[in-house]
């Protein structure tokens, strides 16, 4: 295979596929609180999203509701704290926190400089999945890194 046939046509070699408790509500929040677009959604039988995909610059994550054929469930579900964070960058890491807030997200916290040269801040979404958004505002410093 070669580099432009082993993936299907603008995506990403990484995506981060998540489970949801709900699809369509996820959308919504997604585009409301972080901005992304909505690229693809798929109904299942019943009529509901039983896949979607959402773009944000040149990133993507899929999203799929619980199943009760899926082991996979939103960590809202499971009460458990998710084992990573996606880290997304963006224009503004302010105006996303604040527009984020206002959709409905928890900010875990004000947006913070970094000695690795990004601003970021920290939330939770709907479905309990921690998301980091961050803008770049300066060079690594090593001088500020903590001990």
């Amino acid at each position: 295979m070669t580099p432009q046939n082993f993936r299907p046509e603008g995506y990403p070699s990484v995506i981060a596929a998540l489970t949801v408790r709900n699809a369509e509500a996820t959308i919504d929040f997604y585009q409301r609180a972080f901005g992304f677009q909505k690229k693809d959604a798929i109904p299942g039988k019943d009529g509901k999203i039983m896949h979607a995909e959402m773009t944000h610059l040149d990133g993507m994550v899929m999203l799929s509701p619980e199943n009760p054929n899926f082991p996979c469930k939103a960590p809202v579900t499971t009460g458990a704290v998710p084992p990573f964070t996606i880290y997304v960058y963006c224009e503004d890491v302010d105006a996303l926190s604040a527009r984020a807030r206002d959709a409905g997200a928890k900010v875990l916290g004000p947006a913070e400089n970094m000695f690795w040269g990004d601003r970021i801040c920290r939330i939770e979404d709907i479905d309990g999945y921690i998301w980091t958004f961050a803008t770049k505002v300066g060079e690594f410093d090593p001088s500020k890194m903590p001990s």
